[in-house]
C-alpha cells in the first residue's frame, strides 16, 4: 500500500518509518526542511521517499500527524483530500498545548471530516505515545500485543486502517463511528499523563482484556 505522511514530527516520522519497515510504500512530507523529510526516508530503510503534501494526498491512505495549529495549513497544501483514507493522530490542542479546543459536542476527527469536505476519516493512534511505537513495533511477534482504539464512519477505510494497526504491532479495537472521537481524544491526554509525569519513562501503552462473567 502506498502511505502518505503529512507531518514529520514523532509520531509521523516514527510511524511513516514503521510502515515503511512492514512492506508499505512511504511518502514524507510536510517539515520546513527538505533534507529532513530525505533524512526520514534514508533511516527508514525501506520503500520510503520526501515528497509535498500534495505527493502524500496522492496515496492510498494518508496519516495526518501534526499538531492541530498546522492542520488548515497542512490540509491547504495537500489540496484534494475528499473521498480520501485519512487517518488522523492529531488531538486538537490549542497552541500551547494545555488544553483541547474542540470537544463534547464534536472532536477533531469529525472537523476533519469537514475541513476535507469529505475525506473517509479514521481516529487512531493519537491514543499511545509516540516514544512506545518503536518498542510495540520490535515486539510485534509477542502475545499478548497492546491495544489500539480506532473509530470511523466508512467501514472500508477503517479495515485499512485495522491493517495498519496490526501491522505497527497493535491490537485493534474498534470503538464505532467517528463520533467516539470525543471520547478517544482526552483519553490521549490521560495516556499523556501516565507517559509523561512522575518522572518514568514514557515508553507506555495499554491492553483491554475481557473476562467471562463468574456465576
Amino acid at each position: 500500500m502506498r502511505i502518505g505522511v503529512l507531518g514529520s514530527g514523532a509520531m509521523g516520522a516514527k510511524l511513516g518509518t514503521i510502515f515503511a519497515r512492514a512492506g508499505h510504500q512511504v511518502v514524507f512530507s510536510y517539515s520546513r526542511s527538505d533534507e529532513k523529510l530525505k533524512s526520514l526516508a534514508r533511516r527508514a530503510k525501506a520503500d520510503a521517499r520526501a515528497g509535498s503534501p500534495r505527493e502524500a494526498a496522492g496515496c492510498d491512505a494518508v496519516l495526518l500527524a501534526v499538531n492541530w495549529p498546522q492542520v488548515d495549513d497542512v490540509l491547504h497544501q495537500a489540496h484534494d483530500l475528499a473521498g480520501k483514507v485519512l487517518l488522523t493522530c492529531a488531538v486538537p490542542m490549542n497552541e500551547d498545548n494545555t488544553e483541547l479546543v474542540i470537544g463534547r459536542t464534536s472532536s477533531g476527527a469529525e472537523e476533519l471530516v469537514k475541513k476535507t469536505r469529505g475525506a473517509r476519516v479514521v481516529s487512531a493512534f493519537g491514543t499511545v505515545p509516540s516514544e512506545a511505537l518503536y518498542g510495540v513495533f520490535r515486539r510485534r511477534t509477542h502475545s499478548p500485543r497492546p491495544s489500539l482504539v480506532y473509530c470511523g464512519d466508512d467501514e472500508a477505510a477503517k479495515r485499512v486502517a485495522r491493517g495498519l494497526i496490526h501491522d505497527a504491532g497493535f491490537d485493534p479495537v474498534d470503538v464505532g463511528p467517528l463520533r467516539i472521537a470525543r471520547y478517544t481524544e482526552p483519553c490521549a491526554l490521560l495516556v499523556a499523563q501516565v507517559a509523561y509525569e512522575g518522572g518514568r519513562p514514557p515508553e507506555v501503552a495499554y491492553r483491554f482484556e475481557r473476562f467471562p462473567e463468574e456465576e
